[in-house]
């Protein structure tokens, strides 16, 4: 299968404006992103697809730079439309601020494409202050392997453990953290971009609802890589400080 990565990255990020061209050791956030995925073994392409020119001119020199609308509400509205302008039967979105992403678990996502619409991974929470963190997004699978539901809520409820600590509820149940990577067959990501935005996709402002509503089933890889992002400044001394210790240098991060 034709599989191509797309790495959206804007300019405007409210908390670390111009964060894809920050310098992690020696290297811009985006050219870390692009040389994980580039040790993927699935995917045919990648492709920095962003609407400042700024991180074109830096992007080019190391990747495939697809130019977007700056009008697009959400990151799969941009990969939508970079992947409607490829031949290509599937797309990977991978988030442009995690430049310790593993390949491995880049290709799980990927694998999963051969037998299914939509894909995405999630790892076991072992932090109790994960646990009820609105900004980690849990995940319920299927026997067969498919998301039930995503909320910022931690889901499921445990009654027979209502009272316990964090600590105590994450010993009762293996609870599951979603990361943000995506894998779309690229005609039913072009599809899940026409529908309106759900009222389920409103109230959570998770956008993989929205693929839930109508009906898309999404697979989930479970993976032992726990996301390491760099969503402000003082994120990029702990990059580093992995990085001089060969975190994310060999198998799972």
């Amino acid at each position: 299968m034709n599989i191509v990565g797309i790495i959206p990255a804007r300019y405007a990020s409210t908390r670390f404006p111009g964060k894809p061209l920050a310098l992690i050791a020696g290297k811009t956030l985006i050219e870390r992103v692009v040389e994980r995925c580039r040790k993927a073994h699935t995917l045919s392409d990648v492709v920095v697809a962003t609407d400042d020119g700024r991180i074109a001119k830096v992007a080019e020199k190391f990747a495939r730079v697809e130019m977007t609308s700056a009008n697009h509400p959400s990151g799969s509205d941009r990969i939508a439309e970079v992947a409607s302008r490829m031949k290509c039967e599937a797309v990977l979105n991978v988030q442009g601020d995690e430049p310790l992403i593993d390949p491995q678990v880049i290709d799980e996502v990927a694998g999963l494409l051969a037998h299914a619409e939509m894909s995405t991974a999630a790892t076991l929470i072992v932090d109790p202050e994960e646990y009820e963190n609105a900004n980690v997004v849990k995940v319920v699978i299927g026997t067969n392997g498919a998301a039930l539901y995503f909320s910022r809520r931690t889901i499921p409820f445990l009654r027979d453990q209502q009272g316990q600590s964090s600590s105590e509820q994450l010993k009762a149940f293996p609870f599951l953290k979603h990361l943000g990577i995506y894998g779309y067959r690229t005609d039913t990501l072009l599809r899940m971009v026409s529908y309106p935005v759900s009222a389920l996709e409103n109230a959570e402002k998770l956008e993989q609802l929205r693929a839930l509503e109508n009906g898309i089933q999404i697979m989930v890889a479970r993976v032992r890589y726990n996301s390491i992002g760099v969503d402000v400044p003082g994120d990029v001394q702990k990059v580093e400080k992995l990085i001089a210790r060969g975190v994310g240098s060999t198998g799972f991060a």
